[in-house]
């Protein structure tokens, strides 16, 4: 465990992307199986303890440490794991000085200073290593015997641990590990590394083992399984490259690169199709009848959740596009799609009320046949004859958009309906650009594929509350609550309306995080109220992808993908935006999808 912990403490601190490429591939060169194995499954995301909350962290520390005293340094720290890990009192610590004296602590003056010393720490956690200083050298002990506690210990023992038994066993590992130990202990169990490494990076990282490309790894990936001990061999030439014997196996999505002026000027509109950009969740509908799955772009197998859908692939094959809701042959909207995601239970009536519907935009595989290394315009000719053959409702095509040049793509972007699609138009959230030649590709390539967003809704609110961030953000109030005006009971209000943290640069934050500083008003716990009246306060542009009603909002709005696009200093707060232009925004949007309905 030693030794992942000081790798993730590296990684944390070490900005360069090379640097941390090489910091992962020494560290799978120089460590053996199945430790390796599970710091990439670790590192790639691919573990879950599901009991392993964070609730449950806050509370084997609240058994431990003063509430107050750890609420207080939480606020101040802003990171679970690592105000956990330096609090948590070492089991010295917490013994009595009466039982110290009869074991060698008492007799003389040095004793007695040692025994001051002792009932000091009681009360004080003892200061040692900040997690950002991981080379002390420490090697702690299992304190179930089996000597230094491992990576892999950890892991096989939680596989298997029943809920009841965790707080337990994790308190003895806190009670073993010194504080880096411990804040990668947390880090690994809650799932929340954030040390500024990718999966993708840490597979290349894999990868770089045999010089091998990163996207053999992503390929392979979806038929392995930790620890990766096929892998490694392979990648050391002490085995056969991995084959997944998976049916109906995932396989990595091709991503697009968002699409600016600088870019489209670079680009010949006759080298491209086009397509609409669905307001809906990308997934990958793979069959091998009788089997079929859906997969998320991820690669989490959410077939439970979508059985009306699963039904509708009966041929062999492998489907990338957009899981949407359609009633009534008309694309609902994202907040209607909403009502089917996460559902523990899916019953008849929410099937009947919310109907599953793919809208297909690539074919991967053909029966047995891989396509992905033909281009996207033979891709999509062999889409076209696949659907054809399901004749299915719930599946159908994304329709193409016919552009002659730039300027006709950008006049579809901003008016959907009028380029051809109709009562979907309220569904589409910008159009989707692939080279005829694009071979389907794994990750995020510059060139094959482009996405341009229609642009977004902008507004100016007003800060009212902001809260610490998380990672490398923790010392910084980074995550904000910002309103609008509306007359409430007594008078003119601000009500929240949206909450963002991104979208500012490093500098910009700097000066945020001063201004809540200096302008706090009041607090609750890791909140703190900043000033926010008509003539003193900050106003924020937010911009934003669309709006929807929500009864959890006291507004009754809910902004989708808000973001601070910019610092209003030079406007009073009292000039910022109203409720009443949100709820007009809104108006518009029901408005136009209505239109569509009726069309």
């Amino acid at each position: 465990m030693n030794r992942f912990a000081e790798l993730l403490d590296r990684l944390a601190y070490e900005p360069g992307r090379n640097n941390k490429l090489r910091l992962m591939t020494d560290y799978f060169r120089n460590t053996a199986d199945p430790e390796r194995g599970w710091a990439l499954a670790a590192l790639t995301g691919a573990l879950n303890f599901p009991h392993a909350k964070a609730g449950l962290i806050r509370g084997l520390i609240a058994e431990r440490t003063d509430p107050l005293l750890f609420g207080l340094s939480y606020d101040y720290v802003g990171d679970l794991s690592e105000t956990v890990a330096l609090m948590w009192p070492t089991p010295l610590a917490r013994r009595t000085p009466s039982s110290l004296v009869g074991e060698g602590w008492g007799g003389g003056s040095r004793g007695d200073a040692q025994a001051s010393t002792t009932a000091h720490d009681l009360t004080t956690p003892t200061p040692g290593p900040s997690p950002t200083s991981l080379h002390s050298g420490a090697r702690k002990r299992d304190p179930g015997g089996g000597g230094e506690i491992s990576l892999t210990t950890v892991i096989e023992t939680l596989s298997t641990l029943g809920k009841a038994q965790l707080p337990q066993q994790l308190a003895r590992w806190l009670d073993a590990l010194d504080e880096t130990g411990r804040w990668a202990l947390i880090k690994l169990v809650t799932g929340g590394l954030r040390v500024g490494v990718s999966a993708r990076l840490a597979k290349a990282a894999a990868a770089a083992l045999a010089d091998k490309d990163a996207e053999e790894i992503e390929l392979l990936w979806p038929g392995l399984m930790p620890p990766y001990r096929e892998l490694f061999a392979w990648l050391e030439g002490k085995g056969e490259k991995p084959v997944s014997s998976d049916p109906a196996p995932f396989r990595p999505p091709m991503l697009a690169h968002a699409l600016d002026d600088a870019d489209l000027a670079r680009l010949e509109a006759s080298d491209f199709m086009a397509e609409w950009k669905w307001d809906g969740i990308r997934v990958q509908a793979v069959a091998a009848p009788p089997l079929a799955r859906l997969y998320s772009r991820t690669g989490e197998d959410i077939s439970k959740s979508f059985p009306d859908l699963l039904d509708a692939l009966h041929l062999p094959g492998a489907i990338d596009g957009e899981l949407l809701i359609v009633r009534d042959r008309r694309v609902q909207s994202f907040n209607v799609l909403q009502q089917r995601l996460n559902r523990k239970s899916v019953t008849p009536k929410l099937i009947a009320e919310f109907p599953a519907h793919l809208r297909a935009y690539d074919l991967l595989a053909d029966g047995n046949e891989d396509l992905r290394e033909l281009p996207f315009a033979q891709r999509r000719g062999r889409l076209e004859g696949f659907v054809a053959r399901l004749d299915d409702p719930r599946v159908d095509l994304s329709p193409l958009i016919r552009i002659a040049d730039w300027d006709e793509l950008a006049a579809a972007r901003k008016d959907p309906a009028a380029a051809g699609a109709g009562a979907d138009a309220a569904a589409v959230e910008g159009v989707m650009l692939k080279r005829h030649d694009a071979l389907y590709l794994p990750g995020r390539p510059k060139g094959p594929w482009w996405k341009w967003k229609r642009d977004p809704f902008i507004i100016d609110a007003v800060l009212m509350y902001a809260q610490r961030g998380h990672g490398k953000r923790s010392s910084f109030y980074s995550d904000y609550t910002f309103g609008v005006w509306t007359i409430g009971q007594e008078g003119e209000e601000l009500v929240p309306v949206g909450k963002a943290y991104f979208g500012f640069t490093d500098e910009e934050l700097l000066r945020i995080d001063r201004f809540v500083r200096n302008h706090t008003t009041d607090r609750f716990g890791p909140v703190r109220e900043v000033v926010h009246k008509a003539d003193e306060g900050l106003v924020l542009e937010v911009a934003f992808e669309g709006l929807q009603r929500s009864t959890r909002h006291k507004s009754g709005l809910a902004m989708r993908f808000p973001r601070i696009s910019r610092l209003r200093w030079d406007k009073p707060p009292g000039e910022a935006d109203r409720l009443e232009r949100l709820e007009t925004m809104l108006e518009h949007i029901e408005r136009g999808r209505l239109a569509g309905q009726v069309s």
